[in-house]
């Protein structure tokens, strides 16, 4: 909007009485001091303002403004402040209210399996192997299609967009098909083209899935912006090392990063000394996989020395406390990792394995993991933890100058969180609210790039009756064919 010029008060005064006394043949008084004429500016019009009681920005000085706002244009946060002085300086296309809501940055899952949302509850209580070799793995060959990730994303970006999740890092099948649905839900995604030395739903090998791979990272560069195609090497105990390389140099032929399940259990370990004579991760390093961009899903075995190889590669590390514990893979050194510089983000692994993607969860165990298991309730604060959801999330899967944070110049994935149930009175310590008693029912709006995907509650990117109905028969089909099949 182009400002209109004003004249001030006082000029407008002289003018008058000027006027008046030539009229009346009389001497005018002198001008005022000052400038004839001010620029006075209406307020800028712009998208969105997001207004809270709160505004937790997670910035690297832990901001945290009572009253404040955040104003949003074209896709991008142009100012952080006060209610009062960003209502007086812009005028929003839209407002969402500030009572009883707390803004922040929207929550960043660093792991998911997207589409296994349609497995939830299909094989618990198993060891990881056992999950893997003789009920997940078999289930995704029988009933695994694009049809079957299509209803299955959209499934989980409900879900993820209910709980105030803006960004996640995904690794399935069907890449393309999963970069399709984030598309159209308004979601931020980092999307993994899985590779695999086996049979999978849409391949048939391990230089089958590469070149896919290869063919799906290339038709997504620049093609969104909220969409970043990387590569997906299940394991080092399910490709070799060699081909474990061939990813590696692909994904270096774009600068993509690459996502793997890392250090995740015991059988790995012994794999890993077995095959190689050396850990998982000293293998990686060994064979320069760690040289790029990499994000090491669980982590939960490193030792001292790979720690300190995690920390000197930049690898960003995803805990998956739910799923760890579940499965009883184990306990992550979370907080010994901090502590070496390692960056660390939160995930929740998929819904087959956790068995929800609430990062609210994940942030509260991942907490209290580390406390008992230091014996010290210092351990892994709520402000430690939060930033692992947010700013620390981003930074690890290297997104930290694009998300993760309310601060200028971002993109303005932003949520609101309603403080107004019952768990919430009092509220003496907002930081800590979030984390120790907030949970997914409590989010009321989520903006992505700007645009939002729900307010209120109510959703505006997913037809909701739709996905539960498609989600419900696909179900069904499943239920029938695995009944059959165990008779």
């Amino acid at each position: 909007m182009m400002p209109k010029r004003r004249f001030a008060d006082s000029t407008l005064r002289f003018l008058i009485v000027t006027t008046v006394a030539f009229i009346a043949g009389c001497t005018p008084p002198e001008a005022p001091t000052g400038p004839a004429v001010t620029e006075a500016t209406d307020p800028d019009a712009i998208d969105l303002i997001i207004a809270g009681e709160y505004v937790v920005t997670m910035d690297a000085a832990g901001t945290v403004l009572r009253d404040g706002a955040v104003a949003i244009d074209e896709g991008l946060i142009i100012a952080i402040g006060s209610a009062t002085d960003i209502n007086a300086r812009y005028n929003a296309n839209g407002n969402l209210a500030a009572k009883d809501r707390i803004v922040m940055p929207g929550l960043i899952n660093g792991h998911s399996h997207a589409a296994m949302t349609l497995l939830r509850g299909v094989a618990d209580d198993l060891a990881l192997m056992d999950w893997l070799n003789n009920y997940i793995f078999p289930a995704e060959v029988q009933f695994v299609d694009a049809e079957f990730v299509r209803i299955g994303t959209e499934l989980a970006c409900w879900e993820m967009i209910r709980g105030g999740t803006t960004t996640f890092v995904d690794m399935y099948y069907y890449p393309d098909v999963i970069a399709e649905v984030v598309e159209q839900c308004g979601m931020r995604a980092l999307i993994s083209a899985t590779i695999i030395d086996q049979r999978s739903p849409d391949a048939e090998s391990a230089a089958d899935s590469l070149v896919k791979g290869a063919a799906f990272v290339n038709n997504w560069l620049d093609r969104s912006s909220r969409i970043t195609p990387i590569y997906g090497p299940h394991a080092n105990y399910t490709l070799n090392a060699e081909q474990l390389a061939a990813t590696r140099a692909a994904a270096d032929e774009t600068g993509a990063p690459v996502s793997i399940h890392m250090s995740e259990s015991p059988f790995e370990l012994q794999y890993s000394k077995d095959t190689y004579g050396t850990t998982s991760i000293e293998l990686l390093n060994s064979i320069g996989f760690l040289d790029g961009p990499t994000i090491g899903a669980h982590v939960i075995w490193p030792t001292d020395n790979e720690i300190s190889i995690l920390a000197e590669r930049r690898v960003g590390v995803i805990h998956n406390p739910t799923s760890n514990m579940k499965i009883a893979s184990g306990i992550a050194p979370v907080t010994d990792m901090l502590n070496a510089g390692v960056l660390v983000g939160l995930g929740t692994d998929g819904a087959a394995s956790n068995n929800d993607l609430d990062m609210w969860e994940e942030m509260r165990l991942a907490s209290f993991l580390q406390k008992v298991d230091k014996m010290d309730p210092q351990a892994l604060s709520a402000s430690t933890v939060l930033g692992m959801a947010t700013s620390g999330g981003a930074e690890a899967i290297g997104l930290r100058d694009t998300v993760g944070a309310l601060e200028v110049g971002l993109r303005a994935d932003v949520i609101q969180v309603a403080f107004d149930d019952v768990h919430f009175v009092p509220t003496y310590d907002v930081i800590s609210h979030l984390v120790y008693v907030a949970d997914e029912q409590d989010v009321a709006s989520v903006t992505v790039d700007g645009k939002l995907l729900m307010r209120d509650g109510e959703f505006l990117t997913i037809d909701t009756a739709r996905v539960k109905r498609e989600a419900t028969e696909l179900a069904a089909r499943i239920q029938a064919a695995l009944a059959e099949r165990n008779r």
